[in-house]
């Protein structure tokens, strides 16, 4: 496909996960169906993992069995475990299993209540399961930027795990997080040439966290650098519960479409169906956030 094409994964599970008044079961379903009418690429729509965690996304199977998915738009859901990987190959419709692998030992912790050396077995059994039933395994490089924890980070530390993690399991999809929003356009630009040299044949995506002001020059900055894979929430709600206690929101889709119209880049959005969405989006979480 033509490198002007522009790949987005809307993400409400990123948007929702942190927002501690519950949404509606049927709420949620209904804005998840708007959302794949919109022809994005993919759609981060819930997570299989410990209510007491994340509680928002305790409904994920009920949900799943609801959408109404006749859309080229893959569907991803997040698991932290082996026993979240069981239940999400569980329903067809899910092509991705997401896993967060932090390159920071102290968020890897807080975040899946493991540590490098056991989250890499843990993503071992997860990629051989995932894999064998002829899914995707995405693997988020958490805290890919630096931590707010003090634990080392270097572009190379990120690189090696990336290439660890390719090599040894077959990864082939990832997306570089900024997970506290401190990432520059320097960075950007570097980490993603670096890796995309290295690993010429796996998909690296970004997934940042950043406040609206600095986010078209992270854009460009990825994009120079060859990236074509985006993760993006409306309203640019969101950011990682889990990382601090105050959030950074999500790149909002429309920055990124934005950008994309300007430069001349394709994506395959329908404006009409988000539009609507997004109106959606704004009732939701006027009310809920």
């Amino acid at each position: 496909m033509s490198t002007k094409w522009i790949h987005i994964t809307e993400c409400p599970r990123d948007a929702m996960q942190g927002i501690h008044a519950f949404i509606p079961t049927e709420l949620k379903i209904n804005y998840l169906n708007s959302l794949l009418r919109c022809g994005f690429s993919r759609l981060d729509f819930g997570s299989f993992v410990s209510p007491k965690a994340i509680p928002q996304m305790q409904d994920t199977a009920e949900v799943i069995s609801h959408l109404q998915w006749d859309t080229p738009t893959q569907l991803l859901a997040i698991v932290a475990n082996e026993k979240g990987v069981e239940q999400g190959l569980k329903f067809d419709k899910i092509a991705f299993l997401g896993y967060p692998f932090s390159v920071s030992e102290q968020f890897q912790q807080r975040n899946t209540n493991a540590g490098i050396s056991e989250s890499k077995q843990r993503l071992k059994h997860i990629a051989a399961e995932v894999q064998g039933a002829n899914r995707h395994v995405m693997v988020y490089l958490s805290m890919g930027f630096g931590n707010p924890y003090g634990d080392p980070w270097s572009s190379h530390l990120v690189l090696d795990y990336a290439k660890e993690l390719h090599e040894t399991l077959g990864i082939s999809h990832f997306a570089l997080s900024d997970t506290i929003g401190c990432a520059n356009p320097e960075q950007v630009k570097d980490l993603f040439q670096q890796i995309s040299r290295e690993l010429p044949q796996v998909e690296i995506g970004a997934h940042l966290h950043t406040v609206p002001v600095n986010a078209k020059a992270l854009i460009a900055s990825a994009i120079e650098a060859g990236c074509r894979y985006f993760d993006t929430a409306l309203l640019g709600k969101g950011g990682c519960p889990m990382a601090k206690d105050e959030l950074t929101g999500n790149l909002d889709t429309f920055t990124l479409l934005s950008f994309c119209e300007e430069q001349g880049l394709e994506t395959q959005v329908q404006f009409p169906h988000l539009l609507a969405c997004n109106e959606m989006a704004q009732r939701i979480f006027n009310q809920y956030y």
